[in-house]
Order: structure tokens, then sequence, then C-alpha cells
């Protein structure tokens, strides 16, 4: 059908569109060609550039004919007829070959300028960019009464929105990476009969998972340690955050496989990858409470604690405070 339209075209735009549109896509390709080192790309960018060749010729060569001064006809003596009025016959006027061609190059210049640049200059959905994932919103949750029962309770959407921060990845030393899925959830802490509020959020990437969880209970940072030297926890070191008492821990996360098939509860609960926890007080004094900040891999690898003191530097300020 494209071929039909073209063939209809009068000579003087046809040829140049081709002319344009054959250089434009034989130079593109023998670039990318080039770049990819893609030998069959190369032989398609010459098939286009012989075939721009061809054209060029051919208008060359309608050129010359115009140019031509056509052979003067012989005329025969003849009786002069008898005078009769002049009769002005207008010539038809012919087409101006130059102004369609150069019409038709300065409209198809643009197109094929557009062509060329236009995956530069326009933004593309498949050009590998995630796109960053949001908190949902939990406006209309329900809440536990554990929260309505402690003042300052963060909510886990709070949470989530506090964690899913833009420079997260910078912070973890995966400045590319983008987060893949973010939740935030407002739980209460196991064995205490929901009687202690404990919001969690929680943000995933292609290298790291950083989960972080606020306990509203009366445990301080100090009886924390003291707990840690009878648990698994390793490499345990002591240090202040934002002028409040803290600890980095080293554990294990746990792994757990539901079957969503029936026919069976699932695997038992396994060890899983190592993780890396840095838990602060709530408040200098140490009165009570503490927000943990965990980051693990499915790889087994941890980043610096370094990593982990950034991220509570920058979240642990903006986690609000929450009034009845």
């Amino acid at each position: 059908m494209l071929g039909f339209l073209v063939r209809l075209l009068p000579f003087w735009v046809r040829e140049p569109l081709l002319i344009l549109v054959g250089s434009v896509f034989g130079v593109r390709i023998m670039y990318l060609a080039h770049r990819d080192g893609e030998w069959v790309a190369a032989a398609i960018g010459l098939v286009f550039l012989v075939f721009t060749a061809v054209r060029v010729h051919t208008v060359a060569r309608a050129l010359r004919a115009r140019r031509a001064p056509a052979p003067a006809a012989e005329v025969a003596p003849a009786a002069v007829a008898p005078a009769a009025p002049a009769v002005a016959v207008a010539a038809e006027k012919e087409p101006n070959a130059w102004g369609q061609a150069v019409a038709a190059v300065a409209v198809f210049a643009a197109l094929g300028a557009a062509l060329w640049l236009g995956p530069h200059l326009l933004p593309s959905d498949d050009d590998g960019a995630s796109r960053a994932v949001s908190c949902a919103g939990g406006e209309d949750e329900e809440l536990p009464g554990a929260y309505r029962k402690t003042p300052r309770a963060v909510t886990g959407d709070e949470l989530c929105n506090a964690l899913n921060r833009p420079d997260l990845a910078q912070l973890l030393g995966t400045p590319t990476e983008t987060a893949t899925a973010v939740s935030g959830t407002s739980n209460t802490a196991p064995l205490t009969g929901g009687k202690v509020a404990q919001p969690e959020a929680e943000v995933q990437f292609d290298t790291y998972t950083v989960n972080v969880s606020v306990t509203y209970n009366e445990l301080s940072i100090a009886q924390y340690v003291k707990l840690m030297e009878y648990g698994e926890e390793t490499d345990v070191r002591t240090l202040s955050v934002l002028g409040r008492p803290a600890v980095l821990a080293s554990g294990h996360t746990m792994k757990i496989e539901i079957n969503l098939g029936g026919g069976g509860s699932g695997g038992p609960v396994e060890q899983g990858p190592p993780a890396r926890t840095l838990s602060v007080a709530l408040d200098a004094k140490d009165r009570g409470g503490y927000c943990d900040i965990t980051v693990w891999s499915t790889s087994g690898a941890l980043p610096d604690d370094s990593a982990l003191l950034d991220i509570a530097e920058k979240v642990l300020p903006t986690i609000p405070d929450r009034t009845v």
C-alpha cells in the first residue's frame, strides 16, 4: 500500500523523498552496525545507500534531459493564409521541478530528523528504567488497641513512607537500583497478647532488603544488650546514634515455606540468610522501646555497618510521633 502511494507522487517529489529516506536510514543503520559490530545490519545499511545512489543517478539524468535544448522542427514552405484575427493561446505553465524538489526535501528533512533524534529526545517505556513503588495508603485501616494506648506509636503506613526514601538505594551502596516492593503493617509484638504496638515496614531491592520495626515496650537498649549475651547474636557492638544508645548485632532470618496448593502445610521453618541489625533507643535516656533496622540479602552478602548508620540517621528523624 505504501509503495503504491509513493508511485502516485510526482517524479520531482517522489525521487527526493526516496533519496532522503534511503540516506537517513542507510547512514543510521551503518552507524548502529559499526557501534554494535553487527555485519548483517551493515549489509542492510549498504543496500539502503546503494538504492539511494541509484535514485540520485536517476534524478541527475532527468535534470540533464530537462536542460538539453529540444531539436528545432523543420517547417515546410506553405502558402500564406489570409489574415485572421490573432488568437492568444496561453501555454500551460509547467510545474517548477526545482521548487518541488526543494519543498520535498524541506518537508522530509524534518521527518528524517525526527526519526534520527526521536529515540534520544523522547522518553521510552522500555529503556530499562524501573518505576519507583509507593506505600499503600492505610488511612482507613483499623489499628489494634495497643496503638490507641500508646500515644507515640507510629503506624505501619507512616513507617513505610519514612523508610521508602529516594536515596535509600544510595545509602545501601547500590545507587542504580530501584525499590521493587514496599510494605507497611501495624502489627503487635509477639508473645504480648496484642498489648505492645510494633509497626513494621520493608523495602526490597534487587540486592538488599531493608526492614524497620519499632517496638513500644519497656525494654531498654542496655537490657537488650544483656539479653543478646544469652542469645545467638554475634558480632555485637554498642554505640550511639543521634545521641541515643544503640547496638549492632548479627543474626539470621527465618525461611518459611507455605504450601498454597493444598495437601500439606508447607515445609519446616529453616534458617534464612544472615542479617545485620541496628537497634536504637527511642530516646536519649533509654527509658524503653527501640527501633530495629535490619538489612539482608538472599546471596548472604551484607553492606558495611556504615550503611545501617546512614539509614538510621536519615530515617529516624522522619518517623512522626503520633498522639491520641
